[in-house]
């Protein structure tokens, strides 16, 4: 079974298996890589099969349990940050989470709690990394809470609702899942490159200077 793959994930596993990743995704470390914004889509475009379909999954119940993981496991990766952020995030050792550190510090400065904890949500790797760096630099409970639950609602169930709403204005969409996985994944991708890229140069601009 591959962790990477949303429609065999959906197939398999459902509603309960779209809550265990997004969960993880967005309170765990460990689930960085894990596909939250290709298996959001998927399972709005297998809501908009025929019911009578062996890929179909009910829309209400894929709304519920995609908002419910991301909603939890944001909370417990910000709990988790509290606790013991300085330990999990300040890892040299690891230069692709430090560098993913760096990023979700560089999103929280630039916008502000508020903003930066809902943005994260469309960033991956920094959605994963926002909510236990928002617990370790202090950011307010009550503040994080308010915006990580605007954030996780608006992510979670806009991309599924867009898949939902592609899947019903193209029929037999099941026979295009993989090339439309691939776009979504590519899409997805894009704010990360544009961050590196910036990145990049600013650091030869200070380099220049």
């Amino acid at each position: 079974m591959s962790l990477l793959d949303p429609q065999h994930l959906l197939g398999s596993f459902g509603a309960v298996g779209l809550f265990v990743i997004l969960f993880a995704e967005t309170g765990l470390l460990i689930g960085f890589f894990l596909p939250g914004d290709s298996l959001l889509f998927t399972a709005g475009l297998l809501a908009a099969t025929p019911a009578a379909s062996a890929a179909h999954l009910p829309l209400g119940r894929v709304l519920l349990a995609g908002a419910a993981g991301a909603v939890l496991g944001a909370q417990v990766g910000y709990l988790i940050g509290r606790r013991v952020g300085p330990a999990l995030l300040d890892r040299p050792d690891r230069p692709k989470l430090q560098a993913g550190v760096r990023r979700a510090q560089q999103v929280l400065d630039r916008y502000g709690h508020g903003r930066a904890v809902v943005l994260a949500r469309f960033i991956p790797v920094v959605r994963t990394l926002m909510n236990p760096l928002a617990g370790t630099v202090g950011v307010p409970a009550s503040r994080f809470a308010l915006w990580q639950v605007v954030g996780g609602l608006v992510w979670s169930l806009g991309v599924t609702l867009a898949g939902y709403v592609l899947g019903t204005r193209i029929p037999g969409i099941d026979a295009y899942l993989l090339p439309i996985i691939a776009v979504v994944v590519v899409v997805s991708l894009i704010p990360v490159a544009v961050e590196l890229l910036r990145s990049r140069s600013s650091s030869r601009s200070s380099t220049g200077g």
